[in-house]
């Protein structure tokens, strides 16, 4: 292998280790705030059982993701030193922004969250608990400008090959972010929804009675079937900005070849790149010409528009239907499992499994889609301005692929330490019984309708 592609395999490893974390600390850091204000209003110290919790899952959520977001930025100046050399003048502020505005903000109140709850006021520790959901969401809203801004790139200048900015605004809220950016939000709320879903599901099975983890898998499983519905949506519109303005792309992930109307929506294919054809395809007649253009006869783009300009088909194509087809699977558990809770109080047991089973479904739907939308930019680093090629390491090979080699030995080793935690700690709770007397005779009255829901 040359250094090109072992410094795209080794950035693809980091970036997806990484973006595990921060989909799941974006949005459980609301449902921290919201199990707080939950404990402040009802009184009932089972809310505040579900914050210390999920407040440990938070702690060692987020510190995974700092340490794997520190190794992603040291590569660019590794691995590719050409995009900051020509595009560090838009890419290096808009990082420093990350830092200074929500890293900061993170870092300070974190703490306080963590380590203060016995410490300082309620009010404090319930303020320190909503910055630091604030922080994650304005971190997500640096990174994802940059990264739009990659794919749709306005607001700038090229002088001697040198990108230079011209319009801050324009760059940060570039055409792509905004469905870039609500499309992340949702995906990192259905992440948490059903990480806490599935490791409340994991405790009831395991034993646990307490009405700490039932409360926790209605939260999470109303608010999944009330998200799935919005990322339909989302994605829809943000297929139609990306038909505008990468329509080689979206060719790319409907897998088509030539220019037509009324253009098939392929469930199943195998992308033949060398004869520009698909083999043993199941399609639905017109469809993705109506859900992409809501016109059954509109017209599509093929690949052959885009010679040497469109990115690898198949790996465009195939991460799309995971991708979809893991949101189609999560659609079904939530609104199953919000049908239960709601008319039964509790799921069977054949759904409690599927529940545990799909506790990191958002991970396999955010990583697919996540490849669907970095390998559809290539073969350009900021489309149309900067390619990936110009953009290499002049570093040998060896070099490269000793870093890679230790670098999925070590993240295959924190994964599995981060997932057998956190089935620790889930059983470790199953033992827990109520924290003091005060507490246990407060939880033998029932919960009122609006403490229950």
């Amino acid at each position: 292998m040359d250094a090109f592609l072992l410094s795209r395999l080794q950035f693809a490893l980091n970036i997806s280790f990484h973006i595990l974390f921060p989909t799941i600390t974006i949005a459980l850091g609301w449902f921290l705030f919201y199990f707080k204000l939950r404990s402040n209003l009802s009184g009932h110290p089972v809310w505040m059982r579900i914050y210390r919790f999920w407040v440990r899952v938070f702690a060692l959520t987020f510190a995974l993701g700092v340490v794997s977001g520190v190794t992603m930025s040291f590569q660019f100046g590794t691995n590719w030193p050409g995009f900051m050399e020509k595009a560090g003048n838009v890419a290096g502020p808009l990082l420093g922004y990350e830092v200074l505005t929500a890293f900061f903000l993170e870092a300070t109140f974190l703490g306080i969250m963590l380590f203060g709850i016995r410490r300082v006021p309620n009010w404090l520790h319930t303020l320190a608990t909503f910055v630091v959901a604030a922080g994650t969401t304005l971190s997500a809203f640096w990174i994802l400008s940059l990264n739009s801004w990659m794919h749709t790139p306005q607001g700038y200048e090229v002088i001697d090959g040198v990108i230079y900015a011209k319009d801050w605004s324009a760059i940060i809220f570039n055409p792509s972010f905004p469905y870039r950016f609500a499309h992340m939000l949702l995906a990192s709320g259905l992440t948490a929804s059903f990480l806490i879903a599935g490791l409340s599901a994991y405790r009831i099975f395991k034993g646990d009675n307490k009405i700490a983890p039932k409360l926790a898998l209605k939260t999470a499983t109303y608010t999944a079937a009330v998200l799935i519905p919005l990322q339909i949506l989302a994605g829809d519109m943000h297929g139609l900005n990306t038909l505008e303005h990468q329509p080689q792309k979206i060719a790319a992930m409907e897998g088509v070849w030539h220019t037509e109307r009324g253009a098939p929506l392929l469930l199943f294919a195998i992308p033949d790149a060398e004869n520009k054809t698909n083999h043993l395809e199941i399609a639905i007649p017109n469809m993705a010409s109506f859900i992409l253009t809501h016109d059954a006869n509109g017209e599509i783009k093929g690949l052959n528009e885009f010679e040497g300009e469109h990115p690898p088909v198949a790996p465009v194509f195939y991460s799309f239907r995971v991708m979809v087809g893991m949101g189609m699977l999560m659609l079904f558990a939530a609104w199953c499992g919000a049908y239960w809770l709601f008319r039964k109080d509790a799921l069977p047991e054949w759904l409690t499994k599927v529940f545990i089973g799909m506790s990191f479904s958002g991970w396999v739907a955010t990583l697919a889609g996540w490849y669907v939308t970095e390998v559809g930019r290539q073969p350009y680093l900021v489309s149309g301005v900067l390619t990936t090629q110009d953009a290499v390491t002049g570093l040998p090979p060896a070099n490269i692929a000793m870093s890679f080699s230790l670098y999925a030995a070590l993240y295959v080793v924190l994964l599995i330490a981060y997932i057998r935690t956190l089935t620790l700690m889930c059983r470790k709770s199953v033992g827990i019984e109520e924290i003091s007397a005060e507490e246990r005779a407060q939880a033998k009255q029932p919960l009122s309708p609006i403490q229950a829901n």
